[in-house]
């Protein structure tokens, strides 16, 4: 798995939001498939210690369960995503049955941004999904949720591509959490040593 995304997918998806374009010192952590009780308010506490603020694309059966939790990352001043209802694949899927699982989030996440889960999603979804949502990507992928990938080499994963406008991905999942312990709190000391801020997404 990648660190940076291939050329050929920006490329075949040159709409979609890779990077922050003309970011003199912003930082974009996001955080994917929360909200989970047992890791979000955690990282909620870590970005308040730093006044770091971020974007959370939430799944929608998540947000179902823990709608408390939800609120409170709006309460904190972070901005929402749609991650769609069930966290499905687009590739293979019919792209009405995909597009009704992002809509049916949409009712929860109140947010005109999707990010598709595992990015896998198809140039015919991608085109009906356009036009109702800012389709964000990243360019950083931290692999905090593999099991293969150690707590340094988490670190090693961010640390080198910390630069204005990158937008990096971590996860606040049960799986993710071993690596996010360890990670986070490098990476947030290192954005403030640098001189950069933690910025929520706002398009």
């Amino acid at each position: 798995m990648y660190i940076n995304p291939p050329k050929f997918l920006k490329k075949l998806f040159p709409s979609f939001i890779w990077s922050i374009d003309n970011e003199m010192d912003g930082v974009y952590l996001t955080f994917d498939d929360g909200p989970r009780p047992e890791v979000t308010p955690w990282i909620l506490d870590q970005l308040d210690r730093h006044n770091a603020k971020a974007t959370f694309f939430c799944i929608g059966k998540n947000v179902e369960m823990f709608p408390g939790l939800y609120s409170e990352i709006i309460r904190r001043g972070h901005a929402v995503g749609n991650h769609s209802y069930s966290h499905v694949k687009g590739w293979g899927m019919d792209t009405g049955l995909y597009v009704r699982d992002i809509d049916t989030a949409s009712d929860l996440i109140h947010s005109n941004l999707f990010r598709p889960p595992y990015a896998r999603i198809g140039p015919n979804q991608a085109s009906v999904l356009s036009e109702r949502y800012k389709i964000v990507m990243w360019n950083v992928v931290s692999r905090d949720y593999s099991r293969r990938v150690s707590e340094k080499q988490c670190v090693k994963n961010v640390l080198p591509h910390l630069k204005p406008g990158a937008i990096i991905v971590f996860h606040d999942s049960i799986k993710s959490s071993r690596n996010l312990w360890h990670t986070l709190p490098i990476v947030l000391d290192e954005i403030d040593f640098r001189g950069f801020r933690c910025k929520k997404i706002e398009i």
